[in-house]
């Protein structure tokens, strides 16, 4: 109900304002656009009585006052006294909170460029934007304003939508002001995307990550540079002008917010690293799947922005759903609690939902399901104000905006209803409300007296759309038609069910507590009427039964889906294997019945009748086989969002330690065949490609724990085919196109590396005496082949052809630097001689050729033939096909070429650890070395035996028997979520 001021007073108060300027300063002071006609002073104030306030979270202040002057709050206590000049709202029975802001939208951003400055002397790389200014593009979108105000929000932060480095953010007010009254602030963010972007490169996850590091060095290095230029110009040429790197200098040296867009929680830990490494004040928007790694996500410091976007609830007829689907659609709903359990500091956003009208009620669910109301307002206003570095809003207090929800009651229940979001004093209604709830029972006189003594209008229904009923002379009847407009009520009855046929018409004013006007009965003529309230309307109970939500059904796993295990597999002091046959692949060869015990992750002895010590595990494996864990030198597991960044022929700054995915299932599954240890390469589209990374197969890890310790760099390289992209198909834009081309990028390549590392020894050498000197710039793509130069990171090869190896050996040697490794080599048996000569190591395929032209003289022989010359064999995957039978293809080397067993078992074991420089830790089974061991069924190179168990640094990662289990588990669980799911909902 509003109480409205009386016109003589509010004229004398608007005459006051005319004349004097009394309280209209500001409006008049805060326009810079002349006013056309007369000024409007008119007073903006309003006072807000008799409501529940909720201040800030955790405070509640009952039947208090709310005073707003010009769009900010002049009073918010309890028992204020009301200002003598203020429009008056009772809000009796109502709850008002601070308004939302909402840290990650698109609102009001337009896709054109016409707001934006054009080319000029911008970055290279048409993704990389962030000279783009929201503020530039922003305009007041009423509709999609609006849908916010809808779920409470009175403010955002708007970004540009492309590109991968977005542009500054601009925080907006969610009113329908001009944009000049509308935009709080200009500078609010850097956005940057962990996501596809158009364009040629970058064009894998790797790429982008490489891209966001280089272009946040050069942004550092265009300050410093400037710097030095400024300091002492003479003589110097000066730096380039770049204006995108000078928008990203804030970022990278005052603490300026990057804020970036994940894809998923690994996503997450990658902007960690980030911001780590460059010092940035980073925010991540999240991707609603960040309980998978809760305890990861608060150590990584990160502020999140979490989305409230949840699953639809699967097809539970659907055989095919799943378990990682239904598995997430039970979690997703508790994520914002289980990271506010874990002490992740975070605010909450709109951001994902198709419609923002859904916010509120997804909100309500992530209540329910046990976020604390007060962490759900917290994370709405108090921490995005904080973040933004705004005094003026996200509580309600004296001096703040007037931004405020007014709800009919607990704003976080499911059936309360926002009725206004005020936006700096400017209200927008969201629920209409009447002036005046004529709803209860009254008591009507009528004169004439058409109507008996006693007779009552009984208003329910809605209060906007009332329904009546008229109870007279014993008699009750239902209105035909009830209106209510403004305070205006009409109602029309049925006289005959009165005793007079014809039509009973009553239409009146409504006041407080009264009720007067004029009616007509046909047949009988007109009267005026009266009405007193005698019992208010009270609305009844809501006595439907709720049914609590279901909390997820089943723990978190690691990883989070098939397989996972609750927590990383328990590491024994001690485990001592008796009575196997073992295969050392090291100086003791092939020992029977034999034991071997481990301590603390290491091998400490091999031998006969070990004594177990009182706290061992101990494995009987009379009968059984034990090896080195399995090693593969050349896979493509667990890379996410692509394994080729071939968009450039050299893209040597791209790793892959960027993207590796610790849930990829096939790391389990390599487990499952005895693989312990892997080198994930980059692909092969490119003349230089990426750096690969050593992992051991730490199956529930985080990526970072998965890194070998110690590891050699290593640089991915390729020839051929792949590379000059004969097989494409159309056009072919990209350089090189033909074998020779290929040589002559290397050699190129090679040439700027050299002139890159003399400039910075240069540079190095004279900075010690001439602190003006500009540096250069560090070059993420010339910076590996520097290393390979200094000896200090190796070359991984792919190549078939006899003509395309000798190539680049030939060339190294001219340049200077070593290929010590190549890749599948189906060609190696012709230049044996010549690997051996230039120090090359070979890992290979046995039979698997004719896939495409170059490699038709392909035979299974090669291995066998290298081996035989005095090469380093390994075998390898590559394909998925392969990587399940590491152990049969290296029982191939037997049956193509008569390689000794324990020489064979060695192309997959030793062989490859020594060629990645690894085998200081694996490889063998000898006292030191860590405990990485496989338990097979029978002899190890036997088609017919199964890998029992895979144990990695004394931890049991794969167990068969716990393998049935665990597939057991996967079929209750299953059918589990599926029952909810047949219940439906996300509740």
């Amino acid at each position: 109900m509003v109480r409205l001021l009386p016109i003589r007073l509010a004229l004398l108060f608007l005459s006051a304002a005319m004349f004097s300027g009394a309280g209209s300063a500001g409006a008049v002071a805060d326009r810079t656009a002349p006013v056309i006609g007369l000024h409007e002073n008119t007073p903006r104030v309003t006072a807000f009585v008799n409501a529940r306030i909720i201040p800030a979270p955790g405070t509640v202040l009952e039947n208090a006052v709310l005073v707003v002057r010009d769009g900010r709050i002049e009073t918010v206590e309890t028992g204020a006294a009301v200002p003598a000049d203020a429009v008056v709202r009772d809000l009796g029975g109502k709850t008002i909170y601070p308004a939302f802001i909402d840290l990650y939208t698109h609102y009001g951003i337009t896709d054109d460029t016409s707001g934006s400055p054009g080319a000029g002397s911008r970055h290279w790389n048409d993704a990389v934007l962030p000279e783009t200014r929201a503020a530039d593009r922003f305009r007041p979108d009423p509709k999609a304003a609006q849908a916010l105000r809808k779920s409470g929000f009175a403010a955002a932060v708007a970004y540009p939508r492309k590109g991968l480095f977005r542009g500054e953010g601009a925080l907006v007010l969610l009113g329908d002001r001009p944009v000049s009254h509308t935009v709080l602030a200009d500078s609010a963010g850097q956005s940057v995307t962990l996501g596809p972007v158009a364009g040629d490169y970058p064009g894998s996850l790797m790429g982008r990550i490489a891209l966001i590091r280089q272009t946040f060095l050069d942004a550092g290095w265009h300050d410093r540079a400037w710097s030095a230029y400024r300091a002492a110009p003479s003589g110097k040429t000066p730096p380039e002008v770049n204006r995108s790197l000078v928008a990203l200098g804030p970022c990278v040296l005052r603490g300026h917010p990057a804020v970036f867009e994940a894809g998923g929680v690994l996503d997450v830990l990658r902007t960690a690293d980030i911001a780590r490494e460059f010092g940035l004040n980073a925010r991540v928007l999240g991707a609603g799947d960040e309980y998978r790694r809760a305890e990861a996500v608060k150590t990584s410091g990160v502020r999140m922005i979490l989305p409230v976007r949840f699953p639809d609830t699967p097809d539970a007829a659907d055989e095919d759903v799943a378990l990682g689907v239904l598995r997430h659609w039970d979690f997703a709903p508790e994520n914002p609690a289980r990271l506010a359990r874990a002490g992740v500091v975070f605010a909450l956003t709109s951001a994902r939902l198709e419609k923002p009208e859904e916010f509120l009620q997804n909100l309500r669910i992530a209540v329910k399901r046990g976020l604390p109301t007060d962490e759900a307002l917290r994370a709405l206003t108090a921490t995005p104000a904080a973040w933004l570095g705004r005094t003026d809003m996200g509580t309600l207090e004296k001096g703040k905006l007037a931004n405020f929800i007014v709800a009919d009651g607990d704003l976080f229940a499911e059936k309360t209803k926002i009725l206004d979001t005020w936006v700096a004093g400017e209200r927008y209604e969201i629920t209409p409300q009447p002036e005046l709830d004529v709803r209860g029972n009254w008591t009507l006189s009528a004169a004439p007296a058409l109507l008996p003594d006693g007779a009552v209008l009984e208003i329910g229904g809605e209060a906007l759309k009332p329904e009546a009923k008229l109870t007279a002379g014993g008699k009750t009847v239902k209105a035909i038609k009830t209106t209510l407009d403004k305070r205006l009520l009409a109602a029309a009855f049925p006289g005959d069910s009165l005793g007079t046929p014809g039509v009973l018409r009553l239409s009146g004013i409504a006041g407080d507590g009264h009720l007067s006007g004029r009616g007509a009965w046909d047949g009988k003529g007109g009267f005026t009427w009266t009405a007193a309230l005698t019992e208010p309307w009270k609305d009844k109970p809501d006595t439907t039964k709720v049914e609590p939500p279901e909390p997820a059904s089943f723990p978190v796993v690691y990883p989070e889906g098939p397989f996972g295990r609750e927590t990383l597999p328990e590491r024994p002091s001690a485990v001592l294997v008796r009575n196997a046959t073992i295969w050392t692949s090291g100086p003791k060869g092939v020992l029977r019945e034999t034991d071997l015990l481990t301590r603390n992750g290491k091998i400490e002895r091999i031998g006969r009748g070990l004594k177990a010590p009182a706290d061992a595990v101990v494995i009987d494996a009379a009968g059984k086989h034990v090896t080195p864990g399995l090693i593969d030198a050349h896979t493509h597991l667990a890379g996410e969002g692509g394994i080729n960044e071939g968009t450039h022929s050299v893209t040597s700054e791209v790793r892959i330690r960027d993207i590796l995915d610790s849930d990829d299932i096939n790391i389990y599954r390599h487990l499952a065949v005895g693989l312990t240890t892997a080198c994930v390469n980059h692909g092969s589209a490119n003349t230089i490609g990426g750096q690969n990374t050593l992992v051991k197969l730490r199956w529930g890890a985080l990526p970072s724990d998965m890194l070998l310790a110690d590891q050699r760099p290593i640089q991915k390289f390729a020839m051929g085919e792949n590379v000059k992209r004969s097989n494409w198909g159309g056009p072919n834009p990209r350089y090189p196109v033909t074998r020779m081309g290929v040589e002559q990028l290397v050699r190129d390549s090679f040439l700027a590396a050299s002139e890159y590392r003399r400039a910075w020894r240069e540079y190095e050498a004279g900075v010690k005496k001439d602190k003006t000197l500009i540096p250069p710039r560090r070059d993420l793509r010339l910076e590996p082949l520097v290393e390979i130069l200094d000896g200090k990171r190796q070359i991984q090869c792919h190549a078939y052809r006899q003509d395309e190896i000798l190539a680049l050996i030939r060339t190294a040697e001219d340049i200077g630097f070593k290929v010590e490794f190549f890749i599948h080599i189906l060609e190696g048996y012709k230049v044996a001689d010549a690997l051996k000569a230039h120090g090359a190591v070979p890992t290979t395929f046995v039979d698997i050729w004719s896939g495409k032209y170059e490699t038709f003289d392909g035979i299974p022989y090669n291995g066998a033939l290298m081996y035989d010359q005095g090469l380093l064999v390994s075998l390898h995957s590559d394909f998925p096909v392969l990587y399940r039978q590491m152990n049969v293809e290296a029982a191939k080397m037997v049956k193509y070429g008569g390689v000794p067993e324990e020489e064979a078992l060695k192309f997959v074991t030793i062989n490859p650890a020594r060629q990645l420089r690894i085998d200081r830790a694996v490889g063998s089974l000898e006292p030191g070395k860590d405990a990485d061991f496989v338990i097979w069924s029978g002899p190890p190179l036997s088609s017919y035996s199964l890998c029992e168990q895979t144990w990695i640094d004394g931890r049991r990662y794969f167990d068969r028997e716990e393998d049935r289990e665990l597939r057991a588990r996967m079929e209750r669980e299953r059918a589990e979520l599926l029952r909810k799911a047949a219940k439906g909902g996300k509740k």
